[in-house]
């Protein structure tokens, strides 16, 4: 007697279709997101348009919106994946500053944030611009509590060294705030057209107040 033929074997075909059309959107979207990001780059946040975005991956504009709803949208996105990045990487210091590397999440942050000044830049920008217009308060919001939560981390760490004393006893927050305006100083240096003729190897330099940042609060002889 004929068995049946089961119901996996009957929808193997379809699934694996169904596979293909996720993987080629998520792949379509990861192009409209490096797309955007190097136009940005390119020209500027105030002059791209979605149709320059379009164009760039070859598909028509109203493909974007199948993706996302807006320009916005699309710019918060490509903030999302540089927080989670910088997460990432702080996520791995800490692991490390827990086996005794105790500068590990400093180098993490300075080594995210100095290693593409162009991008650290633009993202500030971006931040700002849609802050100030008001255009995605929700998404926004919830981009903060994401980079709250790593300051919170952070802070663990910064607390701990300091009742070692191994760091200066001030309020954790002291020290993020401290990595943040040293990497705000840093970005500006690399674009500054004041310093452009002073600076001769701007990687060394960077390179200089990335060890600087490392070492703030140290009270260790090395």
């Amino acid at each position: 007697m004929n068995q049946p033929k089961s119901n996996t074997w009957d929808n193997r075909p379809g699934m694996e279709k169904a596979r293909q059309k996720v993987e080629k959107f998520k792949q379509r979207e990861a192009s409209i997101l490096d797309a955007a990001l190097e136009l940005l780059i390119e020209q500027g946040e105030e002059s791209v348009t979605v149709e320059q975005i379009a164009a760039k991956v070859d598909i028509g504009k109203g493909t974007i919106y199948k993706h996302f709803t807006s320009k916005t949208e699309i710019y918060m996105r490509l903030l999302f994946d540089y927080e989670q990045a910088l997460a990432n990487k702080l996520k791995d210091g800490i692991a490390l500053a827990a086996k005794g590397d105790f500068k590990a999440p400093a180098r993490a942050y300075f080594e995210s944030r100095i290693a593409d000044p162009v991008k650290d830049r633009l993202f500030q920008r971006l931040e700002e611009k849609i802050i100030t217009l008001n255009q995605a308060p929700e998404l926004m919001a919830e981009l903060h509590q994401q980079r709250n939560s790593i300051e919170a981390s952070l802070n663990d760490v910064f607390e701990q060294r300091i009742a070692e004393g191994k760091l200066k006893n001030v309020p954790p927050y002291f020290y993020y705030g401290a990595y943040w305006a040293i990497t705000q100083g840093a970005v500006e240096l690399y674009h500054s057209k004041s310093f452009e003729g002073l600076v001769h190897d701007m990687d060394g330099m960077m390179d200089f107040i990335m060890d600087i940042g490392v070492h703030i609060g140290n009270r260790e002889s090395h």
